[in-house]
């Protein structure tokens, strides 16, 4: 039986819209975002997506949508579990 040959392939880069999440993400936990007040929430993220448009201009403005949507799913507090899904 003949050997099988496997090459190793080099990890891609990740896409600007990747780094632009983790980035976000990361932006979020540190900067108090989740828990924080509504208005206070739709403020900072106007003032950051206008950021990260300048930050990652590759991006296309439905990627910062996108992104912005991300951005505030990831900011909600986490959902109480209820009996019935733990039981």
């Amino acid at each position: 039986m003949a050997k099988k040959q496997f090459r190793r392939t080099m990890p891609s880069a990740p896409s600007p819209l990747d780094e632009a999440r983790d980035e976000l993400f990361q932006h979020i936990m540190s900067c108090g975002v989740i828990g924080a007040d509504p208005d206070d929430q739709a403020t900072w993220f106007d003032d950051t997506m206008r950021y990260f448009g300048e930050r990652f201009p590759e991006l296309r403005p439905q990627e910062l949508q996108q992104l912005r949507e991300l951005g505030l799913r990831f900011a909600q507090p986490p959902k109480a579990a209820t009996a019935a899904s733990v039981a």
